[in-house]
């Protein structure tokens, strides 16, 4: 083809920078040759730089219908249709610049983008590999092949495919923030903050570095670097959203509740309408029992249940079918793979038991389980541990590993790993203890590595998922006419769903009233619930009550946070109650808190989500406790161990009940001291506390979900017999 000098004077001008001097040159060509070639192929790429895709798409296409043959074409055509948004179109136009020339890595890449965008990841890792066979010296294509790999959980393969990109391309700091998140994905926090710090010595002001490194650095205790990391992200881009909320997770860590309402705050001037965010402050502000907007953060949680973290929906007022719903469209955002197959022959014998949770530690959840672990009855049963928490070498973390058979590690396993392993053991029942609460992985029983998947203990819910088969309640959190609200199975021990441990220590000496900050005089009324379960309703009542019983005091649990404090004694004060009449407890070892409860008169539950492990720790001590009765499994475990401990009588109904109870045992001592001896008459042998009993129920609970598997029958509700300790 012969070139004009015109032509030539345009495509000098183009290679220069000098866009309009080429385009008007072009578009002189085109008038006197409308089917120049070169001239429609450049101008479309004139208008592509110039955002004005549809007249870059028509110019490029005119000249892929004169000449078909232009691999370069083809590529530019797929981008400018999928800034059009029309990637179908893209992906032929990719399609055809490979195959005219299959060593073109922009094409592979850009396919590659698509593919993924559209959720063919599969495709674009399979794309990728064809490429590298190509031309096995491009950067880019391993890049992408690591990113692929990373979404279908082929962390280990990822890992290899960005250090592989990294050796072609040293200085590729994409390469490394993403190979960091790999790291992460295997629970290898080091290796991952060595990645995002090599990130961001390549590139110093790289926002997403930055946010990524606060993780690892909040995992592993180091708070303070944690907090940095995140504001020099914010500071970066302050309409990242994610990284503000990121912040205010460490803060809150760190007790610091002001500072961390403050970084919603500031996300929030960026991104006024990040729903994310709105829904934070307002689960600080509740936190940090700052009622200054109280209607309006819980109106707003409540009104956006379909897109609520489950776990926050428990301590607002919302019912069962909203619960279930938020619940459901959680589980549905949880990836799936291909279902394990289980076959029944190969579960035969002693019925595997795998407890999953990352609380074996100085948790609740290990406090209330350690001697359950320990008194299954072996010749019936083999116990797992499945932990993907940290070892804090504590004495409850050495009494639980040494109370399993078998105690799994998966702290530094990915979610695929863990499945594969508890596949492998052949575990028949799996116990999922976390549900939706903090630092839950319920990725990993996605894909069902158990016959028998259950929920229970740690989250007061449904999960809304289809891959949990049993939840695991009674008949006061979970009663049989409120199945329709759960996607599990509903299972009913006879007495409290709550394990509790016997061995539980009670310091035998109680500290002094002086020491603990009470009053040697006077009726103390306690709630030692978490700041975020305490709502202005049942603060109202507690504040009538002190104004009511002169001398009187509320003692409550300090926590970290002075915000709770402060906020707690101002309340009290437009209530027109003195603030130092409201006195914080500090944290303290178990045996020494347990024993501290012997200084209190009375613990007043609130709702809607009431006292759970504090309930038992309340009664085991010889602590009374007055409640109302919830609509919702959280807010009714109190009202299931005052029935398992012989004290129903202490439930109440309704909140003007709830109030005169308190005050009727408050104002009559005799009535009160008559409750106290009556609980601690039956401490030794109510079924709250008698885990030989409770463990035997709970295993004929397990015995009949594996009976019905291996059956062949699908999952059903049922209850057990509180004197055969088998379904009825």
């Amino acid at each position: 083809m012969v070139i004009s000098d015109k032509l030539r004077s345009a495509i000098a001008a183009q290679e220069a920078g000098q866009n309009e001097q080429a385009e008007a040159l072009y578009w002189d060509i085109l008038r006197e040759n409308p089917n120049d070639i070169i001239a429609l192929y450049h101008a479309g790429v004139i208008r592509f730089n110039a955002q004005d895709y549809k007249t870059a798409v028509d110019l490029v296409r005119k000249s892929l219908a004169l000449h078909d043959n232009n691999p370069t074409a083809h590529n530019t055509l797929g981008l400018a249709l999928i800034a059009l948004g029309r990637p179908e179109e893209a992906v032929a136009s990719y399609r055809k610049a490979i195959a005219l020339d299959p060593r073109n890595p922009d094409a592979y890449n850009n396919l590659t983008i698509v593919l993924m965008d559209q959720g063919r990841t599969e495709d674009a890792v399979q794309l990728c590999r064809q490429a590298i066979a190509s031309k096995p010296d491009s950067f880019l294509t391993y890049y992408n092949l690591g990113v692929g790999l990373q979404r279908l959980s082929k962390t280990v393969e990822a890992i290899d495919a960005f250090k592989k990109a990294i050796s072609f391309l040293p200085a590729f700091p994409e390469a490394y923030c993403n190979l960091g998140l790999a790291y992460m994905m295997l629970g290898k926090r080091e290796e991952a903050i060595a990645a995002y710090q090599k990130a961001l010595e390549i590139r110093p002001n790289f926002p997403e570095a930055l946010n990524n490194l606060g993780q690892p650095l909040n995992e592993l205790g180091r708070l303070e670097e944690s907090t940095e990391a995140y504001r020099k992200s914010a500071a970066l881009r302050p309409q990242y959203a994610d990284v503000f909320i990121n912040l205010a997770h460490t803060l809150r860590k760190r007790g610091l509740l002001g500072e961390a309402i403050e970084a919603c705050r500031k996300g929030l001037e960026s991104s006024p309408h990040n729903l994310k965010l709105q829904i934070e402050i307002g689960n600080l502000r509740r936190l940090a029992c700052d009622w200054s907007q109280f209607k309006n953060d819980v109106n707003h949680l409540c009104s956006v249940v379909k897109d609520a973290e489950p776990f926050l929906l428990l301590s607002v007022p919302t019912s069962l079918a909203e619960q279930h719903l938020c619940t459901q469209n959680w589980a549905a955002r949880i990836p799936r793979g291909k279902a394990f197959v289980h076959n029944r022959h190969e579960h035969t014998g002693r019925i595997k038991i795998g407890y999953l949770s990352c609380d074996f530690h100085m948790h609740a959840t290990a406090y209330l389980m350690a001697e359950l672990i320990e008194r299954h009855d072996r010749t019936k049963f083999e116990l797992y541990a499945y932990s993907y928490g940290h070892n804090d070498n504590s004495d409850i973390r050495h009494r639980v590993v040494k109370g399993f058979d078998h105690f799994v590690d998966l702290y530094a396993s990915s979610d695929d790993e863990a499945m594969r392993r508890i596949y492998k053991d052949k575990i028949d029942v799996l116990v999922d203890l976390k549900g939706y609460t903090q630092g839950t992985r319920t990725r990993i029983l996605a894909d069902r590595p158990a016959p028998v998947q259950v929920n229970f203990l740690g989250y007061p819910g449904t999960m809304g998922a289809d891959f949990i088969d049993y939840v695991i309640g009674d008949p006061v959190v979970t009663p049989m006419a409120d199945a329709r609200y759960y996607s599990e199975k509903i299972v009913q021990l006879p007495d409290c769903y709550q394990p509790n441990d016997s061995k539980r220590e009670i310091a035998a000496q109680t500290p002094s009233k002086t020491e603990c900050g009470l009053p040697e005089t006077g009726v103390v009324f306690c709630c030692f619930n978490a700041s975020y379960k305490i709502s202005p309703p049942f603060f109202d009542v507690w504040m009538r009550l002190l104004k009511a019983v002169p001398n009187s005091v509320l003692w409550l649990i300090a926590m970290t946070s002075e915000e709770v404090k402060a906020n707690l004694r101002r309340e009290a004060v437009m209530r027109g109650i003195k603030g130092e009449r409201i006195i914080f407890a500090q944290g303290q070892k178990l045996p020494y808190h347990l024993a501290r409860h012997r200084l209190a008169d009375l613990f007043l539950d609130t709702l809607p989500y009431g006292a759970h492990t504090t309930a038992s720790d309340a009664l085991w001590a010889g602590l009374p406790i007055v409640t109302c009765l919830g609509e919702t499994f959280a807010g009714r475990v109190s009202s299931s161990a005052l029935r398992s401990v012989g004290l129903a009588e202490l439930t109440t109904n309704t909140m003007a009940e709830y109030e005169a109870k308190a005050l009727d045992l408050a104002t009559h001592p005799e009535k009160l001291a008559a409750v106290k001896q009556k609980l601690a008459q039956n401490i030794p042998t109510a079924p709250l506390f008698d885990i030989a009993r409770y463990t035997k129920n709970i295993e004929g609970a397990y015995v009949r979900m594996v009976e019905l598997w291996r059956n062949g029958e699908k999952p059903k509700p049922f209850a057990i017999d509180a004197k055969t300790h088998a379904a009825k």
